[in-house]
C-alpha cells in the first residue's frame, strides 16, 4: 500500500466507525419522541424484513407521540406486531389508518441506565477508531520494510493517522455528549 493508500482507508474506516455510533445513538430512547426510535425496525411484509420506513410516513405531531402512517392500510397488523416484538419497549395504539406511538417520560433511573449505554457505545466507537489506526501504522511499517516509502515519509503517515484518530475521537465524544445531555434534560 501506499501513502494516499494507507490514509484514505484509515481516514473512510473511522468515519464509518463515528456513523455507526451515531446510527446507534439516534435509536436510543429519550424522553422525547424521534423518529430515530422506530426506523431500524424490520416489519415481516410478504415474508421478508423491510425496514419500517420503507413501508410508512413516520412522524412526530408532539413531543410524546409518534404517528406511523402506513403507505398500505393491510400491513398495519404487521407493523404493530414488528413494534411489539422489538426492543423499543413502547405499545402501538392502532385506529385502524395509523399506528400511535406515546412516549412515556423516563425516569432518573432509566436515565441513567441510558446515560451508562452512551458511555457503552461510545467506548466501542474509540476502540475501534485504535483499532483502526494500529492497523493504519502496521500498514505503514510493512511499506516502510517492503521499501515502498522512505522512513521519514512512514513517520510523516503515522502522524497523520494521529491527527485522524484525533479528530475522529472528538466527533464520538461529541455524539456522546451531545446524547448524554439530551437523555438527562427534559
Amino acid at each position: 500500500m501506499d501513502r494516499d493508500e494507507i490514509l484514505l482507508d484509515c481516514e473512510e474506516r473511522m468515519e464509518k466507525a463515528a456513523s455507526v455510533l451515531a446510527d446507534q445513538l439516534k435509536g436510543l430512547r429519550t424522553g422525547r419522541a424521534n423518529p430515530g426510535l422506530v426506523d431500524s425496525i424490520r416489519v415481516d411484509y410478504y415474508g421478508s424484513p423491510t425496514p419500517l420506513k420503507q413501508l410508512a410516513n413516520i412522524g412526530v405531531p408532539e413531543p410524546q407521540q409518534i404517528v406511523i402512517r402506513p403507505f398500505d392500510a393491510s400491513a398495519l397488523g404487521e407493523i404493530a406486531k414488528a413494534i411489539q416484538a422489538s426492543d423499543v419497549g413502547l405499545a402501538p395504539n392502532n385506529d385502524g389508518k395509523v399506528i400511535r406511538l406515546t412516549i412515556p417520560p423516563l425516569s432518573t433511573e432509566r436515565r441513567k441506565q441510558l446515560v451508562s449505554r452512551v458511555k457503552e457505545f461510545a467506548e466501542e466507537a474509540r476502540v475501534s477508531i485504535r483499532n483502526i489506526r494500529r492497523d493504519a501504522n502496521k500498514h505503514a511499517d510493512q511499506a516502510e520494510k517492503d521499501k515502498t516509502i522512505s522512513e521519514d515519509e512512514r513517520d510523516s503517515i503515522k502522524e497523520e493517522i494521529q491527527k485522524h484518530t484525533k479528530k475522529y475521537e472528538g466527533q464520538v465524544n461529541e455524539l456522546a455528549d451531545a446524547k448524554e445531555k439530551d437523555v438527562m434534560d427534559e
